[in-house]
């Protein structure tokens, strides 16, 4: 009866596991002109355990990608990628220039100060899928630009 009891105990707290996905941090999305149909969404991810990006989806997009950006022969490029590792104990920045969610055929344009909800499909080793809601906050055009300015303009002094 107690072997039983525990057992019931332990797949109840299965799922309370399963949840403890990857820590999300600095989510963002670039702001759009009312003629733009994509942008990017950025942030900082940190597993618990060895995950892999999978896909993303949203509300305000028709077609969701996690995208790298790449130069080859001298050419910067932009695909798709069928998933990105997440190694437990290092930080994976999605940044402009580098990893970063593409969000296309937007419903609307995005505006500063808005939030754009963002699920995350996550894989476990053991091909398990779970799904994870990122609030993202829209920030200005030119964010990214700045605070790549200012950075440099730090280091010159």
């Amino acid at each position: 009866m107690q072997i039983r009891i525990l057992s019931l105990a332990c797949a109840a707290l299965l799922p309370l596991f399963a949840h403890a996905q990857v820590t999300v941090t600095d989510p963002w999305v670039r702001a759009t002109t009312s003629q733009q149909k994509a942008t990017g969404a950025f942030m900082k991810l940190s597993p618990a355990t060895p995950m892999t990006l999978v896909s993303a989806s949203s509300p305000a997009a028709g077609v969701v990608e996690v995208h790298e950006m790449v130069t080859q022969d001298g050419v910067m490029k932009m695909r798709a990628v069928p998933g990105l590792p997440l190694v437990p104990g290092k930080v994976t920045e999605l940044k402009p220039g580098g990893y970063h969610i593409m969000l296309m055929d937007l419903k609307k344009p995005v505006s500063v100060g808005e939030k754009v909800a963002i699920t995350l499909v996550l894989e476990n080793e053991g091909k398990q899928r779970q799904e994870q809601v990122v609030q993202a906050e829209v920030r200005p055009l030119n964010a990214a630009a700045a605070s790549a300015a200012s950075s440099t303009h730090q280091q010159h002094h």
